[in-house]
């Protein structure tokens, strides 16, 4: 049986939502709920992957200027 959340269990309840369709409202939003820890985690490793591509990319570019500025012309 999935989470519950009991605010909104007992809130669908005091509107004279029928139980079933109360409980099964609250666990419906207890998952959304999950699912967004999960994306809000995974888009914390695409930005700790984007800032290390960017730190890379400018590191190649200025080992590049430097390589070329040293280049007889």
């Amino acid at each position: 049986m999935a989470l519950r959340m009991g605010a909104l269990y007992d809130a669908l309840l005091a509107a004279n939502v029928p139980d079933e369709v109360a409980r099964r409202a609250a666990e419906e939003v207890a998952n959304y709920n999950e699912r967004i820890s999960e994306i809000k985690s995974d888009l914390g490793i695409v930005k700790w992957m984007l800032g290390s591509l960017i730190a890379f990319t400018l590191a190649n570019l200025w080992f590049s200027v430097n390589i070329l500025g040293r280049l007889p012309r």
